[in-house]
């Protein structure tokens, strides 16, 4: 049997008033998702183990079965591996958003969707006035880049700037949590610090205010940790012989890397609601005829969940069921060898919230011949009521690999 994942970024919400006490997985145009929910098992999945921030590092490895008091080393080993940054011992990893500053807060996370041209330009300007020997900036992905800082101490209390849209930045600042760190926490907000004065003035982020766009006027490091060990998914999965992730986030590509898949590209998969769906849809069906397990991780509702978007939202939920969702279906359906659907969020996203929460999240396990429950359809409510139950640790994981 052939197994794929296919998962929705920040899918799940809240009930919201304006779509009449709904979630939007409840309002939305959902046929296929339903179709799952209908002729498989469901059940609530707890992604975010107690005392861990609601974060998709935890979250997407948890789902894959990784124990977080065993793996979590934070955000910025993954964002190492996915863009081939071979970590020493002693190396300290950290997220490295590029964000908007105006006054006092922090405007958004993401300086307004920047192009990963645009921020490349501003990483190598970084590198060349603030890196040495100990410090270093690699480019990621639009907003999204790594700060390796040899010898340091990741014992750090760090926020994520997507969860303080419109908040002030300061007392969010990153700090020690032990005295060792004291020395690492000083470099780091120095560090920020510099970058506000050095790229206020650059001309990239002057051309872009003149066009009314945010500036990426301000490095935030968070997520630190050190390389995790990680047991690759065909040692535990013999049912996994050649494995695959697709995504357009560094973070998923770092955590496939480690679990031992293959990270492939996909033309046109953007991170945002433009993605696109159809070329992910063809490129995972084409990975699934090769290998035996295909994880498709698809970004764009948790952008429209930080960005407050109730409507840009909805979009992106019937798009992933109707453009990549529905061609899957359709496709595996006329094999000869079976194929289980797994389909599930990694975390709630809410917009009212516009950022993450560690509530149980919805999913649903499809293949021929499974008995279905009593759910007829695919949110948050309905699946209360599956036969899986509520699920934690590694539960889903072994069930879709049963």
């Amino acid at each position: 049997m052939k197994r794929i994942i296919i998962l929705g970024d920040g899918m799940a919400d809240w009930p919201t008033a304006a779509l009449g006490g709904k979630t939007l997985l409840q309002y939305a145009d959902t046929p296929h998702m339903d179709w799952l929910a209908k002729h498989g098992r469901c059940g609530l999945l707890k992604t975010v183990p107690d005392g861990f921030h609601p974060g998709s590092e935890v979250a997407n490895s948890s789902i894959l079965g990784y124990d977080q008091h065993v793996v979590y080393e934070g955000r910025g080993p993954l964002e190492a591996a996915s863009i081939g940054v071979d970590l020493a011992d002693d190396d300290l990893a950290l997220r490295c958003n590029l964000v908007c500053i105006e006054g006092d807060l922090l405007k958004n996370h993401s300086c307004g969707r920047l192009e990963t041209e645009e921020s490349d330009v501003l990483i190598r300007y970084l590198q060349e006035q603030l890196g040495s020997e100990r410090v270093h900036f690699y480019t990621g992905v639009q907003y999204r880049h790594l700060l390796v800082i040899k010898g340091g101490n990741k014992h750090l209390h760090c926020v994520p700037p997507h969860d303080i849209p419109l908040k002030p930045f300061r007392p969010n600042m990153l700090r020690a949590e032990a005295p060792e760190a004291e020395e690492t926490a000083a470099l780091l907000t120095d560090l920020i610090y510099k970058s506000q004065q050095l790229l206020a003035e650059h001309p990239l982020n002057r051309e872009r205010v003149a066009r009314g766009m945010d500036p990426a006027n301000s490095i935030w490091p968070w997520g630190g940790g050190y390389r995790p060990k990680m047991t690759p998914l065909t040692v535990t999965y013999p049912q996994i012989k050649r494995g695959s992730v697709i995504t357009a986030v560094d973070l998923i590509r770092g955590i496939g890397r480690y679990a031992g898949l293959r990270v492939i590209h996909v033309t046109g998969a953007t991170g945002l609601w433009d993605t696109d769906y159809e070329a992910k849809a063809q490129v995972a069906l084409e990975a699934l005829k090769t290998d035996d397990f295909v994880y498709v991780h698809v970004e764009a509702s948790d952008e429209a969940g930080h960005d407050g978007d109730l409507s840009l939202k909805l979009k992106t939920i019937e798009n992933l069921d109707h453009r990549l969702l529905r061609p899957i279906m359709e496709a595996v359906a006329t094999w000869d060898e079976p194929v289980s659907i797994g389909l599930l969020p990694d975390h709630p996203t809410p917009v009212a919230l516009r950022t993450h929460t560690g509530d149980p999240i919805p999913f649903c396990i499809y293949y021929p011949g499974i008995a279905p429950d009593t759910v007829e359809t695919f949110d948050e409510e309905a699946v209360k009521d599956g036969a899986y139950g509520l699920l934690e640790g590694n539960g889903f994981i072994n069930e879709f690999m049963r």
